[in-house]
């Protein structure tokens, strides 16, 4: 009996991954090994740096959010507890967008809470 083998699921497979190599320098693009390892790795950062992405766009919301509140002589700890007992459903990408591209909406939010 003749060997069997399933050729059309194995080239796709090999094939998903090289077209998810495709642009990488050199036998990494070629040479299915070698882009079958790069690939993973590729695909381990970009599940890492989806949880990573979120930490650093918060920390940039309240670094711009406490330089805004700072123009207007409050620190951002002091206006985070005041808006939250104020009871005001502000969050961070909101306030800060206001601080950066609103500086008189901003200043509104502030006095609303001094």
């Amino acid at each position: 009996m003749p060997r069997s083998v399933n050729a059309v699921a194995s080239r796709r497979r090999r094939k998903k991954i090289m077209n998810l190599a495709k642009g990488y320098y050199g036998s990494r693009s070629k040479v299915y090994t070698i882009a079958k390892n790069t690939v993973e790795k590729g695909l381990q950062y970009a599940y890492r740096d989806r949880k990573t992405k979120k930490r650093e766009f918060r920390a940039l919301w309240i670094q711009r959010i406490n330089a805004g509140a700072r123009q207007h002589g409050i620190s951002y700890s002091q206006l985070m507890g005041k808006l939250n007992a104020k009871e005001i459903g502000l969050n961070r990408k909101v306030l800060a967008d206001l601080a950066m591209n609103h500086p008189d909406a901003f200043k509104a939010v502030v006095d609303a809470v001094k």
